[in-house]
């Protein structure tokens, strides 16, 4: 436990230790692969913050130096080319899009800068993992972590404690559920 310097009560070890297991996001993907392109239909359910359904339409080149891929959301009616994501060091990366929505009548471009490493004042690192069940299932379980490392600092002839301990915090989930239906020919 962290000691509180201001007479405030010491903050709980389940404040300071955080780990939700429950899915925010849902995804079913089912793949086919026809003559060297993936075409995918993502049924993806949302439950926090708002309780939510999407579907998309997606295609992509199987070829390693695939370099985009192109989805369609008919609930939203809204159609995109994204770029693969392009790395421009060994934990960022930079992916382009262009898409027009049909019920807005609008066209426009985005890109976004990523990273599995970093966060706001806080570390973050976020990955996913998959798991291989059988030949053409797989599960993929999207999670990340947040935390601040302990702390041990120390003063002598100051205002400040000879010792003093800062326990760190960490807080976990798992995000993302996704499973994964491939059938090829």
């Amino acid at each position: 436990m962290e000691s509180a310097s201001n007479g405030e009560e010491p903050i709980s070890w389940e404040e300071l230790y955080n780990i939700n297991l429950m899915p925010s996001e849902l995804f079913f993907k089912f793949r086919k692969e026809i003559e060297g392109i993936r075409v995918g239909l993502n049924l993806e359910f949302y439950n926090a913050p708002t309780n939510d359904f999407q579907a998309k339409l997606v295609l992509k080149p199987l070829s390693p130096e695939r370099r985009w891929k192109f989805i369609y959301e008919p609930i939203h009616q809204d159609v995109r080319i994204l770029s693969k994501k392009i790395p421009i060091t060994k934990f960022l990366n930079l992916q382009i899009g262009i898409g027009h929505n049909f019920q807005l009548h609008a066209t426009g471009w985005k890109w976004k800068l990523t990273t599995c490493l970093g966060g706001d004042g806080i570390s973050r690192i976020q990955n996913k993992t998959s798991l291989g069940l059988f030949p053409g299932m797989d599960l993929r379980f999207g999670w990340r972590a947040d935390y601040v490392l302990p702390e041990i600092t120390g003063a002598l002839g100051t205002d400040d404690p000879l010792f003093n301990m800062s326990t760190g915090r960490l807080q976990a989930s798992l995000d993302r559920v996704e499973a994964i239906v491939t059938h090829t020919s």
